[in-house]
C-alpha cells in the first residue's frame, strides 16, 4: 500500500462480510480466506480518529500561509494503530470518490486524495523523500539531491490533489541524531508545501525523542494525539473488551461454534492478549482457521490454548520463571523448620 497502485487496490478490494442469517453456507476454502482477512471491528479509537481527521481537514482547507494542524496516533504495539489509520484513509478516499473526486487533480487527471508512506529504518531525509516519490511514481535518480527530490514530490503531490498524507512508523524518527533532525526538518517542509493534512502513527510516540528539543516542540505544537491503547476489562459499568470479543464472535463463520463461548472466556482472553486488539484478532482468527482445518468447526478453550500468538502477548501471559516461582515458597518453608 506504499504505492498509489497498491493503495488503490486496497481501497477497491471487497470488504470481508460475516455470514448473513439464512444464507447459503460457504465452503471451507472460502471460509479460510474469510478468516484470514476477517472483518475490522469498529472501535472507539477508529471513531475518534475519523472524527478528528475530518475536522482537521476542514480546519486546514483554506490555511495556505502556515502548515495545517496534524494528528498523531499513538499507543503500544499490537493496539490497532495501523488498522485504524488505514480504515480512516480508506473512508477518506471513498468519500472523495463519492463526491466525484475522480479527476480531482489540478491537471484534470485522476486525482489522488490519500497518500500512505512508511518511515524507513534509520531514515535519512533523502530516503524519506524517496519514499514519498515512490508512492506516486515520481521519477528520481541516485544523483538527485534531497532538495531536488523534495521539489519534485511537492510539485507532483500538488498536481495530484493529495489531501491526506498518512505517515506510519513515525517512532523510527529520532530528531536527536543528525540524520533524524534532518528528516524532521524535511517533514516540517513537506507539511508547509503540500496542501494536505498530515496524520502520523507510531508506538508510544510521547515516550520517544520525537517531541524532544526545538523540532519536537514544533511537531507537538502542531499535532494532537489520539490514543490507541489496550482495551480495559471494565470502565465503570461498561466492558469495552467484552464488547470487542462479542463483536468478533458474531463475525465468525464456523458451522458448529456455540454462541456465547468467547464472551464466557473474556477474562482468559484479556489475560492472553493484555487487552490488545491486534493480539486478540490474531488469536481468534488462528483458532477459527484451526477449527476449520481439523473439522471441529468451533472455538474452545483448548483450541485457544493451542494457538501461539505474538511474543509480546505470550510473554505477558506466562511467568518468565515458573519453575523458580514454584520452588521459592518451598525453600522459604524449609528455612523456617528448626
Amino acid at each position: 500500500m506504499t504505492t498509489w497502485e497498491g493503495w488503490r487496490d486496497f481501497v477497491g478490494a471487497p470488504v470481508p462480510v460475516p455470514p448473513a442469517p439464512g444464507a447459503e453456507p460457504r465452503g471451507p476454502e472460502e471460509r479460510l480466506v474469510y478468516h484470514s482477512r476477517f472483518v475490522v471491528v469498529r472501535t472507539p479509537a477508529i471513531d475518534a480518529l475519523a472524527k478528528n481527521v475530518r475536522t482537521l481537514m476542514i480546519l486546514g482547507r483554506h490555511q495556505d500561509v502556515t502548515a495545517r494542524p496534524g494528528l498523531i496516533v499513538t499507543g503500544p504495539a499490537a493496539a490497532g494503530k495501523t488498522t485504524a489509520l488505514l480504515q480512516v484513509g480508506r473512508a477518506c478516499h471513498l468519500a472523495h470518490t463519492a463526491r466525484g473526486g475522480a479527476g480531482g487533480g489540478e491537471d484534470g487527471g485522476e486525482g489522488v486524495p490519500v497518500a500512505y508512506v512508511l518511515v524507513p529504518p534509520a531514515a535519512t531525509a533523502k530516503a524519506l523523500a524517496a519514499e514519498f516519490a515512490r508512492y506516486l511514481g515520481v521519477p528520481i535518480t541516485d544523483r538527485m539531491t534531497q532538495a531536488q527530490i523534495t521539489n519534485a514530490v511537492c510539485h507532483v503531490y500538488g498536481e495530484a490533489g493529495v489531501r491526506l498524507v498518512m505517515i506510519d512508523e513515525i517512532h523510527r524518527l529520532n530528531p536527536r541524531t543528525t540524520a533524524g533532525a534532518e528528516t524532521a526538518d524535511l517533514l516540517k517542509d513537506l507539511t508547509e508545501r503540500i496542501g494536505a493534512t498530515f496524520v502520523y502513527a507510531g508506538i508510544d510516540v510521547a515516550a520517544t525523542p520525537l517531541f524532544a528539543g526545538v523540532r519536537g516542540a514544533q511537531l507537538a505544537g502542531r499535532a494532537c494525539l489520539v490514543e490507541c491503547g489496550a482495551f480495559p476489562a471494565r470502565v465503570g459499568g461498561a466492558e469495552p473488551f467484552g464488547d470487542l470479543v462479542a463483536a468478533m464472535e458474531n463475525a465468525l463463520d464456523l458451522r458448529a461454534h456455540r454462541a456465547g463461548t468467547l464472551p464466557r472466556l473474556v477474562s482468559y482472553l484479556h489475560a492472553r492478549t493484555a487487552g490488545r486488539i491486534g493480539s486478540l484478532a490474531r488469536l481468534v482468527r488462528q483458532a477459527a482457521i484451526g477449527a476449520i482445518l481439523d473439522g471441529t468447526e468451533r472455538i474452545t478453550r483448548g483450541g485457544l490454548d493451542a494457538v501461539r500468538i505474538d511474543h509480546l502477548a505470550e510473554e505477558h501471559h506466562r511467568p518468565r520463571n515458573p519453575t523458580r516461582a514454584r520452588a521459592t515458597p518451598a525453600r522459604a518453608t524449609a528455612r523456617r523448620v528448626p
